[in-house]
């Protein structure tokens, strides 16, 4: 999804020391939908192309981190739009898993649906403290979790951490998702960036082919999964 104007103010890129870019979604909730597909991937695509060490933060402004798909757009657009931004979603979660580099998900706010699992997708996660729930609402919204999602969510969750979160949906706090070991850490509003940054430092450096590798072998089957939903998507 090349060619939308909007890519690059939808997800600011910044250069901290160390290697480390932060990616920061602004536009609203952050739905997914081609604009912010195009900004994610082409923010990823400037972050992995500077020499040197390799770490990527995710995070969002204001109340929201992501609230998953953009259900609007998606009701409005022709069956081809549609499957392509469903197989740039899908191909977004298998490029986080096996990413060369760190990637720690920065949860500033509401973290939903799709938005919760492009979270599980990067290696580590940190949640604002005080404020904005996890979620995988699915159960309650009408939608079955389609096998490159769940194959995603399942290998990243322990299996009681899975169950509860996908049967009950229920509103996890930041305190609770740490319990429950979906988050590592939780900070306040103001330390939030930089506990997510010291995450990422200690292994912005590794080899980037090396990491990656032990990535794949780590995330295999989901990535095997979410390249195969992509495929699905665009063959209709």
């Amino acid at each position: 999804m090349t060619g939308d104007t909007g890519a690059e103010a939808v997800v600011k890129v910044e250069k901290l020391e160390g290697g480390v870019s932060v990616l920061r979604m602004s536009a609203g909730e952050n739905r997914f939908n081609p604009t912010m597909l195009a900004g994610l991937g082409s923010a990823l695509d400037e972050a992995e192309a500077a020499e040197g060490p390799l770490a990527v933060v995710l995070t969002g402004e204001g109340k929201f981190f992501s609230n998953g798909l953009d259900l609007e757009w998606l009701g409005q657009a022709d069956d081809a739009g549609r499957r392509e931004a469903l197989a740039g979603v899908y191909s977004l979660f298998a490029r986080l898993l096996e990413f060369p580099g760190p990637v720690v998900s920065a949860i500033n706010g509401h973290c939903f649906a799709a938005g919760a699992m492009m979270a599980l997708a990067g290696d580590w996660r940190v949640m604002r403290e005080d404020r904005g729930f996890l979620c995988l609402p699915e159960v309650d919204i009408g939608l079955v979790f389609v096998p490159g999602m769940n194959s995603l969510i399942t290998h990243k969750l322990s299996g009681r951490a899975a169950r509860d979160t996908m049967l009950t949906g229920s509103r996890l706090t930041a305190p609770e998702a740490l319990a429950a070991g979906i988050v590592d850490g939780t900070a306040s509003e103001d330390e939030l960036l930089a506990a997510a940054v010291q995450l990422a430092l200690p292994v912005a450096s590794k080899p980037r082919e090396v990491f990656a590798g032990i990535k794949r072998g780590i995330n295999a089957s989901a990535i095997e999964s979410l390249r195969a939903e992509a495929q699905s998507a665009l063959e209709g």
